[in-house]
Order: structure tokens, then sequence, then C-alpha cells
């Protein structure tokens, strides 16, 4: 495995460091910051090596998230985020791969994927409309993946319903400006967007539940292990690894702060013994967490070369596990903050940006636990579990 990118990153880690505070101030990623991750390598990892990809293992790409977001939460997040897109648009149209790609192989696509607009046939593709939230990393990207509902002349979802995945230029959607005003990952900028009866063409649609399933990879014969990977385990991995990487910034800050202090009773925290247990079990559960969502996509990927089929209890076991190890990681964070002191909470105490950054990170959609633990514990018990809800992102 080459980790050139995550040497690049840690080469500019002060830098990344040091536009933090300018990133929480504009709620995006200065533009310096952005070119130094897209000279860095960061967001070509997954992609092709036909458009000066890395086809990187995904350890690889989780590790090298997880760096960038110990360093600055929200580079970690449009990092961990923006760059699964290129996995994607692997066994997407060649004709759509070469119209983002061919000119520029550093052209950044944002998201999202929740169905957020209705597409209506016509003639050759599709015309779109919608407004949706969360587009991370948006402002530095010129395309963009969608989710959308294939309905009628009424703007109505057709039933029963039917997922796409659209691509688009950034010439066919709106970016809206101050709809990004939140308490944590200020600086991801994810903000919302809008389009306005934009035509798609078919080559620039892809079916959703074929992505989510592999079908669309296997129609499109790709041979390579990287892009036969399900989606539900590269979907999610940049953003846990995000979150992950967050509470390992967050415990390496606290150390630092706690390394000289003194405490209420005036006592130094390092001669206290509670301080200090409580500091070792949290690394302990943040090393847990990295180490089972990284051993998880190693199986999967070992799996997937060995040309085994991905069944779906594998597949919600999996998910299972990437959505505890972010909680565990949150919980073992809040450990740490928690015993920091009052002048933890100051604006100009890093802790407190990477304690806000984490818990906005369990916000996600991915995190959801419900629904997720309770399939794969019905997969688990031989229970076939019912289309819907309970499959959603497995």
């Amino acid at each position: 495995m080459s980790y050139a990118v995550l040497d690049n990153i840690i080469a500019i880690a002060d830098e990344i460091r040091a536009g933090a505070e300018e990133g929480e101030s504009l709620g995006q990623l200065p533009d310096d910051m952005a070119k130094g991750l897209k000279d860095a390598g960061l967001i070509r990892l997954l992609q092709r090596k036909k458009y000066n990809g890395f086809e990187a293992h995904p350890r690889v790409f989780a590790e090298t998230v997880m760096k960038t977001a110990s360093i600055y939460g929200s580079a970690g997040w449009v990092g961990g985020i923006v760059g699964v897109h290129p996995w994607q648009l692997a066994f997407a149209d060649p004709k759509v791969q070469e119209e983002v790609l061919g000119a520029d192989s550093d052209t950044w696509q944002a998201s999202p994927y929740m169905p957020g607009g209705v597409a209506v046939p016509r003639d050759g593709g599709y015309v779109l409309n919608g407004r949706w939230q969360f587009s991370s990393g948006t402002d530095h990207c010129d395309w963009i993946f969608l989710g959308a509902l294939v309905g009628g002349d009424d703007g109505k979802p057709s039933m029963p319903p039917q997922g796409l995945h659209v691509i688009l230029p950034r010439s066919d959607y709106e970016i809206v400006p101050d709809s990004w005003d939140v308490v944590g990952l200020r600086g991801t900028g994810s903000k919302d967007i809008i389009v306005k009866d934009a035509f798609i063409p078919d080559y620039r649609v892809m079916n959703s539940a074929k992505v989510m399933d592999g079908t669309a990879a296997k129609e499109y014969g790709v041979t390579e292990t990287l892009y036969k990977m399900p989606w539900s385990t590269m979907f999610p991995l940049g953003i846990t690894s995000a979150t992950i990487g967050i509470c390992e910034g967050l415990l390496a800050a606290g150390i630092d702060y706690q390394r000289d202090r003194v405490g209420a009773a005036g006592t130094l925290v390092k001669d206290d013994p509670y301080v200090l247990h409580a500091l070792a079990e949290s690394a302990s559960e943040i090393d847990a967490a990295r180490q089972q969502l990284l051993a998880n996509v190693d199986r999967i990927y070992d799996m997937v070369d060995r040309g085994e089929e991905i069944d779906f209890e594998t597949r919600a076991g999996v998910r299972r596990d990437q959505v505890r190890a972010a909680w565990r990681a949150v919980r073992a964070a809040d450990e740490i903050f928690d015993r920091a002191g009052g002048n933890a909470l100051r604006m100009d105490k890093p802790l407190q940006r990477f304690w806000r950054d984490a818990h906005a990170g369990l916000h996600h959609a991915i995190h959801v636990s419900s629904t997720t633990y309770h399939a794969a514990a019905m997969a688990s018990l031989g229970v076939e579990v019912p289309q819907g809800p309970l499959r959603v992102m497995i």
C-alpha cells in the first residue's frame, strides 16, 4: 500500500491547522486550504488511474482521511465525503467520466444522495427540480451527484418509488449562500443546492438501487477490486473515518492541554489518578473504533478480491460496526473533554472545536444506529429483513 498522499497531508499539517479559524469564520474551507488538499492528492485516492488517480486500497483512504480530520475536522470531513465520489464515478457511463475528469483530473464532485428532487422522464433523459441540504465542500466542486426520485409532470414522485443518482455540472445548479450556519463542522460549507428545470441526459443518470447492490458496477464491467466494493462499505467510510479522526484530534489536543494543567483542587492533572484513568481508557476506546473500522474494510476488500459474494448479513454487520465505531469514539472523546476544565470551553482552544465537530459528525444519516442495528440483528438471527427503511444504506 502506498501512503504518499498521507505523507503529503502530514507535510502541510501546519498550514491546515493555521487555516482552521478562517474556515470556521467563512463557513467553508479557505481557498488555499482546498488547494492544499487538492495538490496533496486526497480526492484522487479512490480515482481511476486512467484519470491520474491512485486507485488506493480503501484502508489507505480511511487512514488519510483520519489524519486530515485529526488536524482540522472540516478538512477531513470534506476529504472523506468528496473523496468517495470518484469511486462511484469509476463505474458511471464513460462519457460522463470523460466530461468530469477528462480535461482536469483534479475536478471535485459534491453530493448529497438524499432524494431531494424529482426527475421527470423526457426524450433522452430527465428534467430535474428540487432542493437538497448538506452539500459538503460544494464551493470547491464543479460537478455534483444528487439523489432524486422519478416522477410525473405534477412534480410528485411516481409509485412505487424509483431512486436515481444524477450527475450535474456546476452550470446546472445553484449553491444557496448563507445556508450553512451550524454549531459543528462549520468549515465544511455544507450548503443547500437548488436545481430548476435542468435537463439530465440518460448517460449522466445512475439507478440508485443498482449502485447500492453492486449491479451498476457489474453492468459496467469493472475488473478492479476497488470498484467492486459494496456501496454500503465505501460510502460511509469517509464519513466515519473523519469522525474518528476528529476524536483522535481531540485526544491529542486534550493530552497536550492537560500536560501541565493544574486542576480545580490545586493538583497537577498528571498527578490526578481519576483524570489519568479517563485519558487512558478514552485513548483505548478511540483506537478500538479505528481498528474495528479498518479491520472490516480489509476483510471486505479481501473477500471481494477473492471473488466472494458479500451477502446482506455481512454488509449489515459491517454497517453495524461502522456506526458503533463512530459512537464509541465520540463517547470516548466526551470523557476527555468533560475533564478538561472551564478553559477548554474558550473559543481560542482547539478542544472545543474538535468536540463540536465530533458531535456534528454523529448527526449524519449514516450514523443513525436504530435501523442499522435492527437490520443487523434480524439478519444474524436468520430473519428475512423486509425491503424499505431497514435496508437503507445496507
